[in-house]
């Protein structure tokens, strides 16, 4: 019976509180006076009060500076109980010359994880630090990354290509973050896409550093400098760069490809007949992809097409192949049907420049 009655006094509180015009209800102090030492153990009005969704909310918003979806909120409870690693705190990085493939030995026993699906950009990557002293491992996509973690998690950075199959590089990131074992791995993406949404989405995966495809000497220098560096670069004097033997057509710029490749003339050589190898028939492979309906592994291969074509200085075939995957996006049929005819065009220019200049 008491509870009975208490439920009905509860239910009164609560309407007056809802009033529009409340006024004091006596019959809740008499009955407060009458079960005092029932109501101090157990609040009326407060603690029985189910809190509503507005407060809920609130107590689930991130804190002031934090990305929904970060590793800072997902992983709240654990660093309250621990600091970031010192590893993973970046610094800043002074004005310096430009860099060139010597200037990476000052990073000598670093040891750098790398999950990129594309067998070029790999070939790029290991080309600019192979003789830095830097012990690269490669991984072909997130899921063998993880796997190569889990037996060995002595890195200090993962260069976690977003876009991979099996495991993409937004998930294989979500799970090191979500890993204590792994809080001193310093995780940046590596994407042609520098659209604001996959900006985003690299940052709630947990990705400290976003470097854009093609790779940049400079940009690559800084950001292994801000986190695992130990000197710091001196500013110098220019001397006067180097002139290469490279090719310069409508399809192919080849002192941007020579740039990119550390103005190693062999390299490049060596990363245009692995283009020649694996692209040479792209135009049929789209159209094959495109008949079937998977327009999702077209998709894929245009953005790794973006990313190569970049590299090796191919800038006719990058800017039609970025269109295409634009007008796929919108499932535009007619347009990257006009496209690809093009891009066949561009492609068969491209392969005959690089058989002129070799």
């Amino acid at each position: 019976m008491f509870l009975d009655y208490l439920t009905d006094l509860l239910s009164s509180v609560k309407k007056q509180k809802n009033s529009k015009d409340p006024k004091p209800l006596e019959p809740i102090k008499s009955i407060k006076e009458i079960q005092q030492e029932e109501l101090q153990k157990t609040p009326v009005v407060d603690e029985y009060d189910t809190p509503s969704s507005e407060t809920v909310q609130e107590h689930d918003l991130p804190l002031e500076g934090e990305e929904v979806g970060s590793f800072t909120q997902n992983q709240k409870l654990s660093l309250e109980k621990e600091a970031p690693s010192p590893q993973r705190k970046k610094r800043s990085v002074p004005e310096h010359g430009k860099i060139n493939k010597e200037d990476f030995k000052e990073f000598a026993g670093a040891r750098i994880l790398v999950a990129e699906d594309n067998l070029i950009n790999q070939k790029v990557i290991n080309g600019l630090l192979a003789e830095s002293g830097i012990e690269l491992v490669i991984a072909d996509d997130g899921q063998i990354a993880l796997d190569i973690l889990e037996k060995d998690s002595n890195f200090l950075m993962v260069l976690m290509d977003a876009h991979m199959p099996n495991v993409d590089g937004f998930e294989a990131t979500r799970r090191i973050r979500s890993n204590p074992k792994y809080d001193h791995i310093v995780v940046v993406a590596l994407s042609g896409d520098t659209a604001a949404d996959d900006i985003r989405k690299m940052t709630e995966a947990g990705m400290e550093e976003h470097l854009e495809k093609p790779l940049k000497m400079n940009d690559l220098y800084d950001v292994i400098y801000a986190y695992i560096g130990l000197n710091t670069p001196q500013a110098e004097e220019q001397v006067e760069e180097e002139t290469y033997s490279a090719p310069q057509t409508k399809e192919l710029n080849g002192a941007k490809g020579l740039e990119i490749c550390g103005g190693d003339e062999a390299f490049y050589h060596e990363i245009l007949d692995e283009f020649v190898a694996t692209y040479a028939d792209s135009t049929n492979t789209l159209l094959k992809l495109l008949g079937e309906d998977k327009i999702e592994e077209a998709d894929r291969m245009l953005l790794d097409i973006i990313g190569v074509t970049a590299n090796i200085g191919a800038e006719g075939l990058n800017e039609i192949a970025q269109h295409i995957k634009i007008a796929l996006q919108k499932s535009n049929e007619n347009g990257y049907i006009k496209l690809i005819e093009q891009y066949r065009v561009h492609l068969d220019a491209l392969l005959r420049d690089i058989k002129a200049y070799k």
